[in-house]
């Protein structure tokens, strides 16, 4: 009944008042209850009517139904005691306290608590009265208290229930479109999803269905929704008929495969797929709906996550003074905070981005705040390529353990500006490596990527030959027979939800509504997660022992326009209907295929069966130190294509593509016109 409805009937006839009233309470009460919390007071008023209720039937039911044998003892003192007794308890233990539309066990509990403590106090006070002769009391039977226990509990647990249908089937219900989903999981996280989505303030959920592998529950209810396994509902049939929008996922124990055959069927259906968190991340231990969001970008990887171990990792960093160039960056940031974990004695955090550190490092001083204050940290804002400045730090910080991950990364924007490709990635790889050896490092963990592999751009270039410095130069101590540094490579390919990879581009033109730009059909990349990346770093940084390129088995690789259409899918779109996919042409630099070797280059295994060391070509250190120091001293005097002859003829391998400098793929032996 609308504020319209219940106008009117004021405004009518006496006889239409008295018709309608019942309705116009009934309806101004849940009006009340929408807009508002209703007050504990009510709550413990109503909870005391119902007692009394309670007491009077359990009166009678002592009389066998005869309301002239009814006891003037139990009417005049025990009922009155009694109410005494259970309005205590429930002050006592806060019955009154939940909030009525989002009743829980907590709240049944607490109802159980304080009934509970009512009948055992009624029954110390009974057999108190019989020890002290107390007439007024002596001669109420025990088994009304304990009818009155039963009953009262029924009532104050029943009324609940009866309150919170009435909130959500009465109200929220006619104001609500309902959007009808799939719950995938039937066990306790399934019911807790559940849960969740019919207390929700905006109730726009109708639960359609329980989805689960375990064939003993197939066809029966839970909670009157039911159950049915995944040939039943994945199909376009059950879909259309069950008008289905979405599909949640509320199961932790599941392996990948499975998950990622059931999200296949549903994209395949034009179903939203979305994801609880796990138990560990629930806000204050309670899951709501805005905590259920889309699948992780995890989620879209053609294979497994690798999980290596972190026990070995933490022993290796702690009491260490680490290191980490590039900390404002993707894999930097997770590297700090992973190492934060580790007990480190000290973690130098820096970078030449001044809001990207200021960010990090209000991310830090919230978690030590949360505890981890065993662990001093240093910000400092510098160029790795300006050798004074990096000299001072290490001086400074003297420095145990080195993640390098600074570095500019983006294909084009470095095919543009050769210069800078070589100041940073290889002029700034090289004054942190010679330092790490200057100041006695144990070890020099080098980021790498896949696209040092047969380099089609000047970015992969500029990489491959940081990788053979490091390299060359701990081969060259360990020839001097010096101890010192270890320089340890990690190699793997584009990081999922890194600044500037695909997966936040791609979610940003959807947003916008289209279009998602593809450079080519075929184009096709290897992906990783920013914990794979940083893990492979972190324990490259434990097992390596110097000289090793490490590589991930990272599976098949992924075709970009596959991934534009999950993601599409995912987000409840139709590629090319809401969303249009555009193919741009490779970029400058840019190849179809990725790799993670060269046809040159060969494996040996690790303790980890995921992660393989690979065998490449070794470079006469002296020869390359000397032809870097000469190229980086000429760097803004030589034109960039005299630039980047030097960088072919370091790396046979590098030939252009889709780029202006394929016309010197011809002419390698000229180093310097």
């Amino acid at each position: 009944m609308s504020v319209f409805d219940i106008i009117s009937v004021f405004l009518s006839d006496k006889h239409l008042r008295l018709k309608h009233m019942p309705n116009v309470i009934l309806s101004l009460l849940l009006l009340k209850f929408k807009k508002n919390f209703v007050s504990r007071w009510l709550v413990l008023a109503v909870d005391t009517i119902l007692l009394i209720s309670a007491l009077l039937f359990s009166l009678i039911l002592v009389a066998d139904f005869q309301l002239d044998r009814v006891s003037s003892y139990m009417l005049i003192y025990s009922l009155p005691l009694a109410t005494v007794v259970y309005f205590i308890s429930f002050l006592i233990h806060k019955s009154y306290f939940g909030i009525i539309r989002h009743t829980s066990i907590a709240d049944i509990w607490r109802i159980g608590k304080a009934t509970t403590f009512a009948l055992f106090a009624l029954t110390f006070l009974l057999y108190v009265s019989k020890f002290f002769h107390i007439y007024w009391i002596q001669h109420t039977p025990l088994y009304f208290f304990i009818v009155t226990f039963l009953v009262s509990s029924f009532l104050l647990v029943v009324s609940r229930f009866i309150f919170k249908t009435m909130y959500f089937e009465l109200i929220q219900a006619k104001h609500t479109e309902k959007k009808n989903v799939l719950i995938y999981g039937a066990g306790k996280l399934g019911l807790l999803t559940k849960h969740s989505l019919m207390e929700s303030d905006s109730f726009k959920y109708r639960i359609v269905g329980f989805i689960d592998d375990n064939a003993s529950i197939k066809g029966k209810m839970i909670e009157g929704v039911m159950v049915y396994n995944s040939e039943e509902v994945l199909n376009e049939n059950f879909v259309v008929k069950k008008n289905v929008k979405e599909i949640i996922f509320s199961i932790q124990k599941i392996s990948n495969l499975r998950k990622r055959s059931i999200i296949d069927h549903c994209l395949a259906l034009n179903i939203p797929v979305k994801t609880i968190p796990p138990v560990s991340k629930w806000i204050n231990g309670q899951l709501t709906v805005k905590q259920i969001k889309d699948l992780n970008i995890e989620d879209l990887l053609g294979r497994d996550t690798i999980k290596l171990g972190k026990a070995i990792i933490k022993q290796e960093l702690k009491d260490k003074v680490v290191f980490i160039t590039g900390a404002a960056g993707s894999i930097g940031r997770e590297l700090v905070i992973q190492s934060l974990y580790c007990k480190c004695a000290k973690i130098v955090l820096v970078d030449q981005s001044e809001t990207g550190l200021f960010d990090i490092e209000g991310d830090v001083n919230s978690l030590l705040k949360s505890g981890l204050n065993f662990t001093e940290v240093a910000v400092e804002i510098a160029d790795i390529s300006n050798e004074k400045a990096m000299d001072v730090l290490f001086k400074k910080h003297e420095p145990q353990i080195i993640f390098h991950a600074a570095a500019y990364k983006h294909v084009p924007l470095m095919e543009q500006n050769p210069r800078e490709a070589l100041r940073c990635n290889i002029k700034g790889t090289k004054n942190l490596a010679d330092l790490a050896v200057k100041y006695k490092v144990l070890k020099f963990v080098m980021v790498s990527t896949d696209k040092a592999v047969n380099p089609t751009n000047v970015m992969g270039a500029s990489k491959r030959i940081a990788e053979m410095y490091v390299q060359s130069l701990d081969i060259h101590l360990k020839k001097q027979g010096v101890g010192g540094t270890r320089f340890i490579t990690t190699r793997f390919g584009n990081v999922l939800g890194s600044n500037g990879s695909v997966i936040p581009v791609f979610k940003n033109q959807i947003a916008k509504g289209g279009p998602i730009t593809v450079t080519h059909p075929e184009i096709t990349r290897y992906f990783m997660t920013i914990p794979e990346a940083c893990q492979l770093v972190m324990e490259a940084g434990v097992m390596g022992q110097g000289g090793e390129i490490f590589i991930f088995d990272m599976g098949d690789s992924v075709k970009i326009v596959d991934l534009a259409h999950k993601m599409i899918k995912l987000s409840g779109l139709i590629p090319e209907v809401d969303i249009k996919i555009e193919y741009t042409g490779l970029r400058d630099g840019e190849k179809l295929y990725e790799e993670l070797l060269n046809n040159k280059e060969s494996t040996v295994p690790t303790h980890h069966p995921k992660i393989l060391i690979a065998q490449v070509r070794n470079v006469e250190h002296q020869f390359l130190k000397s032809e870097l120091e000469r190229t980086i001293e000429l760097n803004y005097t030589l034109n960039e294509f005299d630039l980047v002859k030097v960088m072919k003829k370091i790396v046979p391998e590098f030939v252009s593509n889709s780029s202006k400098f394929e016309i010197l793929d011809g002419n390698k032996d000229v180093l310097y016109q």
